[in-house]
């Protein structure tokens, strides 16, 4: 009895083995989804908005973008996270929402490293140091010597308490062992106009706002926080140029799967989408958005996610900062 049961069960069991490797192997046979944590119009909304068209292409399967919008990002990367790991369910993971949001949050449903795989990035981009014109600054070492000689005077804003702005303003703290004060705004808009009305005299922001104010003569910049100079601002030295590297800090986009997806998928998606980000109107369109076309393999991209919780930790350790 008991050899014929044995002998029953082994083709189940066998099947149920190697069910991963044929669903790969004949995949994509549905449509795929990317999910997208923030609404339409958002940087990561477009970005999947770009992808979408040319992976529906180059997979044969349609791509269909679906917003799930809520908690800081943290509803859409859940969605995901908890998705059939056969890779039809994608998101796109970004600095906040994958790596300081769960830092930040102790109740965040997720673990960023247990519940993804990480296949690629997508896009890298840099902050930059925005002072208002009134500021006697010319450079950031100038910045920290009259930090140094008003400590505490010197506002800084951000769009809001653990977001990438704020952080790379606590960054900066730490490493130049100044004090500059934080002032949280409900978004960017906001705390540019007090920074253009000189309520504050620093924001950290993306390129694209601050490029037209730069033009108008309404602020200054005083260097970029990526790892090299930027293309639409040459003559803007790195964090690192300006003599702080341990200050540089950018922000990236990557295109994650649920864990335990199949790697000969992730494989596919990796390569699609390696061709996909060389592509001239791609990394056209990316640049618009402040950002560089880029890609890397999932290990490369696990890698950073590492290095990014071991480094945000400690610098909202540092800083004792809190999600009220």
């Amino acid at each position: 009895m008991a050899g014929r049961m044995t002998r029953n069960l082994l083709p189940a069991a066998l099947l149920a083995a190697f069910a991963p490797a044929v669903a790969s192997q004949t995949y994509p046979s549905k449509p795929l989804r990317i999910i997208v944590m923030y609404g339409p119009g958002s940087t990561i909304d477009i970005m999947a908005r770009l992808i979408g068209p040319k992976l529906t292409a180059a997979m044969g399967q349609p791509v269909i973008i679906e917003n799930r919008a809520g908690a800081g990002g943290a509803i859409g990367m859940d969605l995901a996270a908890k998705a059939p790991p056969d890779g039809y369910t994608l998101t796109i993971g970004a600095t906040g929402p994958s790596v300081t949001n769960p830092l930040l949050n102790p109740k965040t449903p997720f673990d960023p490293l247990r519940d993804f795989a990480y296949i690629s990035l997508l896009a890298t981009g840099p902050a930059v140091i925005a002072v208002h014109p009134s500021v006697p600054a010319k450079s950031v070492k100038d910045l920290v010597a009259l930090a140094k000689a008003r400590p505490g005077q010197l506002l800084y804003g951000s769009p809001g308490v653990g977001t990438s702005p704020h952080l790379a303003g606590e960054l900066f703290k730490l490493v130049t062992a100044t004090r500059i004060e934080h002032v949280p705004y409900k978004g960017n808009a906001e705390a540019l106009t007090d920074l253009l009305g000189g309520q504050i005299s620093i924001v950290f922001t993306g390129v694209p706002p601050v490029v037209p104010l730069l033009q108008a003569g309404k602020i200054k910049l005083l260097a970029t926080t990526g790892g090299k100079r930027m293309p639409a601002i040459p003559a803007l030295p790195t964090i690192a140029e300006a003599g702080y590297p341990g200050a540089a800090m950018g922000i990236w986009y990557g295109l994650v799967a649920p864990a335990a997806t199949p790697k000969p998928v992730l494989t596919r998606l990796q390569t699609e989408i390696t061709r996909i980000q060389a592509l001239p109107d791609i990394r056209e369109r990316f640049a618009q958005l402040g950002t560089e076309a880029t890609t890397n393999s999932p290990e490369q991209f696990t890698a950073l996610v590492r290095s990014e919780l071991d480094k945000w930790g400690k610098v909202i350790k540092a800083a004792g900062i809190k999600i009220e």
